[in-house]
């Protein structure tokens, strides 16, 4: 018989309580002010229940009602330093840090509602209204609720979405020297996405102060938890990860403050992340002002028990026991609360002129539909005062420098100057500077701001958001392929693309994203696209392609600067290539809207980034035609060079889009678009352009030639060019 022996998980694994005892040795003044922010939440919640009923809520409203405890207890003993970010369902959890913000954690029960904390309830209706005095100028809605004064990061619409975002911001707190903390919500579904676990991994692995905070209310939409899990007790996921965890009644919102308590203690002293569990009950269905009962997925008499056991109801009796409240101070505390909600209402609300009897929001504080595009990117203005220098116009002295070593040569330049510059991706801080080499040197120079990750796109590449969106470092993601960014696509896109705009246009997300595009190395169909047609179409990104090391670093220093998200492409083509550089400097920057003339010419418009611009210039040798050939350097819809490309067209009449990858998600296939809108009439054929064929790249040496774009088809492509202008 083999020997056996049962293996325990390295964190602890504990079901809190309270006793009478706790409820007596709780500081009264605590205890009343987690019974004034229930009320205020449950009364916020009540108002927006009955104007999702009127149909003046536009989108859902996802009630937190029955749910308050869990958020109350756990917040109530933050700072304003201490940040959290929720779910689709989280006015509770945005209201809670709000409150304690501008009530410096301390609420008086016979003077609810000050101004300050006024203005916080009318400007949270304001914004799920979508108004513009609203905390997100009415672009976040019910589920991206943001103030960062408060420590609010933001609610979350992707469900675990806030997971990565949080320990990133959680990096930045630990390592700027505080001991402050963070507190991601979500719900028992976020459980099972890979995001979360991901998150709680690197947060383990790196030992970060974040809390992630389950409120399992024991269903999705109408599936309960125990149908898609065989664990339902949730809070079990920390172990896996060796975190210390917590499983917790939500409605005693004491019982949650102590848990709090306990999972604080470790992470302001460096234990690493904690998970709470805590199990609620909302008691409206997912969405709107009724039950869950009336859709067939659980009985009266189960939401019944629940509302039996309602958090405000809780606090108020264990108060009375102790003799600190009583009915009428509870009817009290309850109408100061309904009365802030009607007069937050009166402020947004009018009769409506046309339907008697009916309400609507008053006119003058919707958003001007002109601020629609407002705040998708910054303005670039940081880049006003740096000193500009084109190397195609530069004649002052160059030396050599391999593309590879221009890459890790800038940055290694901007981390000495700049310390808030951290860089992460796999492998990056071995092999003598990842698989590449682009990172060479680095790691040793700067050990703690070389970050060898996890196989965990999504995780890291969040985590780098949630740096960026604190603004005390700037964060530089590698993905190892381009490819990979499909696993991260939520982080990358939803999150750190949208952040800026969704939260109201101010906040700025300086974070720089590079890959390589690998064509002709024989990776095969996941490794070796090219990303530019995907991010150009999604909002809030710029994009860089260099196709020489002179213009990568002032490309780079430019990205490295930008308060935007910034994709940087590489190709590894060039990383070998052998280019002249300005001697001596690695502190010029290339500026938005500039593209490179490579060549010039009347016949045709060329149009090329990354290492096809060298095919391009064979090409044009080959066939003698003549041609502008541009360079873009920038490739997003914000950052392009109008002016360069107009000019030429306005010459040439015609215009060949060149690029290597797949056709399908191709860059070429936008840009043409938008040619044609802004130049139709200086147009003499229709734009051409060369791509690869329609399927990604092979692992055959022979199908891989031959889904991608080289010198060859270029040629082929200017000689169609030339056929449409009649053989001239």
């Amino acid at each position: 018989m083999p020997q056996q022996r049962r293996l325990e998980p390295g964190s602890p694994w504990i079901q809190l309580s309270t006793t009478a005892q706790d409820w007596k040795n709780a500081d009264p003044e605590l205890l009343a002010t987690m019974l004034g922010q229930l009320h205020l939440i449950r009364a916020f919640e009540e108002t927006v229940l009955e104007l999702a009923g009127d149909g003046l809520v536009h989108g859902p409203a996802h009630s937190s009602i029955g749910q308050e405890g869990g958020a109350v207890g756990s917040i109530v003993g933050l700072s304003s330093s201490d940040a959290i970010n929720g779910s689709h369902r989280g006015h509770h959890q945005f209201l809670a840090k709000a409150i304690g913000h501008v009530s410096k954690g301390r609420l008086d029960l016979n003077d609810l509602v000050n101004d300050e904390l006024q203005d916080v309830l009318q400007r949270t209706l304001a914004e799920i209204l979508g108004l513009a005095q609203g905390f997100c100028r009415g672009r976040g809605g019910s589920m991206h609720l943001q103030w960062f004064e408060a420590g609010a990061l933001g609610t979350n619409a992707i469900v675990g979405g806030g997971a990565p975002l949080a320990a990133g911001n959680a990096w930045a707190q630990k390592h700027s020297g505080t001991s402050d903390i963070t507190v991601s919500y979500f719900g028992d579904g976020a459980t099972n996405i890979g995001s979360v676990l991901e998150s709680m991994n690197l947060a383990a692995a790196w030992k970060l102060p974040v809390t992630f905070f389950i409120e399992n209310n024991l269903y999705a939409v109408a599936t309960p938890v125990a149908e898609v899990t065989a664990e339902p007790r949730l809070s079990a996921r920390g172990l896996g990860f060796n975190i210390p965890a917590w499983r917790v009644d939500g409605m005693d919102p004491l019982a949650v403050h102590l848990a709090m308590l306990e999972a604080e203690n470790i992470m302001r002293t460096g234990g690493g992340p904690t998970v709470i569990e805590v199990e609620v009950y909302r008691y409206f269905h997912q969405n709107g002002p009724y039950a869950g009962s009336a859709f067939g997925y659980r009985t009266k008499e189960e939401e019944a028990d629940w509302r039996a056991r309602d958090p405000l109801e809780r606090v108020a009796n264990e108060m009375a026991k102790l003799g600190l409240m009583d009915d009428a101070k509870v009817s009290a505390v309850r109408e100061q609360a309904q009365k802030a909600m009607r007069n937050a209402v009166a402020e947004l609300l009018e009769p409506d002129p046309d339907k008697p009897g009916k309400r609507r929001i008053r006119p003058g504080l919707w958003p001007d539909a002109g601020f629609v595009d407002v705040g998708l990117r910054g303005d670039a203005s940081e880049l006003n005062d740096v000193r500009v220098l084109d190397p195609i116009t530069y004649s002052g002295e160059c030396e050599s420098r391999k593309f590879v070593d221009a890459v890790s040569g800038v940055m290694e330049r901007r981390m000495a100057e700049d310390e808030r510059i951290v860089l992460m991706g796999e492998d990056i801080h071995r092999l003598n500077g990842g698989t590449n080499g682009a990172t060479k040197g680095l790691a040793k120079k700067y050990e703690d701001r070389v970050l060898g990750t996890p196989i965990s796109e999504n995780a890291f590449a969040g985590l780098g958001g949630g740096m960026a969106l604190d603004g005390r470092y700037r964060p530089v993601v590698e993905f190892m392929y381009p490819d990979f960014m499909w696993v991260a696509a939520d982080q990358v896109f939803n999150q750190i693309g949208k952040a800026r705009h969704m939260f109201g246009g101010d906040n700025p997300v300086p974070l720089v994203l590079r890959t390589k595009v690998a064509m002709g190395s024989g990776y095969g169909s996941q490794h070796l696209m090219d990303p530019a047609g995907i991010f150009a179409t999604a909002p809030g990104w710029r994009i860089v392609a260099p196709s020489t090391a002179a213009d990568y670093i002032g490309l780079m220093n430019s990205a490295l600067r930008l308060q935007d998200p910034v994709l940087v492409i590489e190709h590894v083509d060039l990383y070998g290539s052998l280019d002249q550089v300005p001697a001596g400097d690695l502190d010029y920057f290339l500026p938005i809207g500039k593209a490179a003339l490579r060549s010039e010419g009347d016949e045709v418009t060329v149009i090329s980034y990354l290492s096809m611009v060298s095919h391009c210039l064979e090409a044009i040798d080959q066939t003698g035609i003549s041609a502008d050939l541009i360079d873009l350097r920038w490739l997003d819809r914000a950052s392009l060079d109008w002016e360069t490309i107009g000019e030429s067209i306005r010459k040439t009449n015609s215009v060949l889009i060149v690029e290597q990858g797949a056709r399908g998600t191709s860059y070429g296939g936008w840009l043409a678009d938008e040619i044609q809108r802004r130049y139709f009439d200086w147009l003499d054929q229709p734009i051409q352009r060369v791509t690869g064929s329609e399927a990604s790249p092979s692992i055959s040496k022979v199908l891989e030639r031959a889904a991608i774009a080289r010198t060859e088809e270029v040629v082929a492509g200017l000689e169609l060019v030339r056929a449409g202008r009649g053989g001239q």
